[in-house]
């Protein structure tokens, strides 16, 4: 009989990069870094007088994007890392009481199981034979109830700080290129230059979110431009009625 190497498959055929597992963290950061800082620049844009030359004060654009984009991108980790300790205190706690219910009233929870599997289009039969080998792994069994009775998505394995860090890192590095323009003095037209340059953040944001992903890339470049478009107008029409 062949032998079956779990560990093999998964490396060979289900293998998860860094990238790939913290994708979410890379496009949330990502995504609200070029949109906080360009932002700012839309904002100094709208509040301009005179329109026509395109000109946005470089300085005062450059201290306000920096001084945001890593106060902002720091907040933001953090918020990150809190909001998933958070959530795995609430699933500990919600599995620890699962787990005891599974020891002291396992009749009720194998009953339980029942309908649940039943639930599940399992016949009367099936659905018996089931719950009772789930009794006979408490672990496994709290870990099923935990899934399909609660409908809780189990974060322990997930580590906040890379978490917070990769959310970070993908803020500052995105929310830097609408500010490119601005640093190298691209000619006089630095919030038209800005522009193009938010735009090809968000292509590359969507490009990279659906390599990660394996999908096609047009559905995320468009999500990720909608947003980032949207989000950029409001900030640029709330700063024309503080024009100067």
């Amino acid at each position: 009989m062949v032998k079956f190497n779990l560990e093999e498959h998964l490396r060979l055929e289900h293998k998860r990069t860094a990238f790939s597992q913290y994708l979410r963290e890379i496009v949330y950061g990502g995504n609200d870094g070029i949109v906080t800082t360009f932002a700012v620049v839309a904002g100094f844009a709208g509040a301009q007088k005179d329109l026509t030359s395109g000109a946005v004060p470089v300085v005062s654009v450059l201290l306000f994007g920096l001084a945001n984009l890593f106060a902002d991108g720091f907040s933001m980790s953090l918020g990150s890392f809190l909001s998933l300790r958070a959530d795995q205190d609430i699933y500990k706690g919600e599995k620890s009481k699962e787990h005891h219910e599974i020891l002291h009233s396992p009749e009720s929870e194998y009953h339980e199981t029942i309908e649940i599997l039943k639930r599940k289009q399992f016949s009367q039969k099936d659905a018996t034979t089931l719950a009772a080998i789930y009794r006979r792994n408490p672990h496994y069994w709290t870990e099923f109830m935990m899934k399909d009775e609660l409908e809780m998505t189990n974060p322990e394995g997930e580590n906040p700080v890379q978490v917070a860090v990769y959310t970070f890192i993908s803020f500052v590095f995105f929310g830097c290129i609408p500010l490119i323009p601005f640093i190298l003095r691209m000619g006089n037209s630095d919030f038209s230059i800005s522009v193009i340059f938010t735009a090809l953040a968000l292509l590359l944001l969507g490009l990279l979110r659906a390599a990660i992903s394996r999908q096609k890339p047009l559905r995320g470049i468009l999500e990720t431009l909608l947003v980032g478009g949207v989000s950029a107008s409001v900030a640029y029409i709330v700063g024309t009625f503080f024009r100067v």
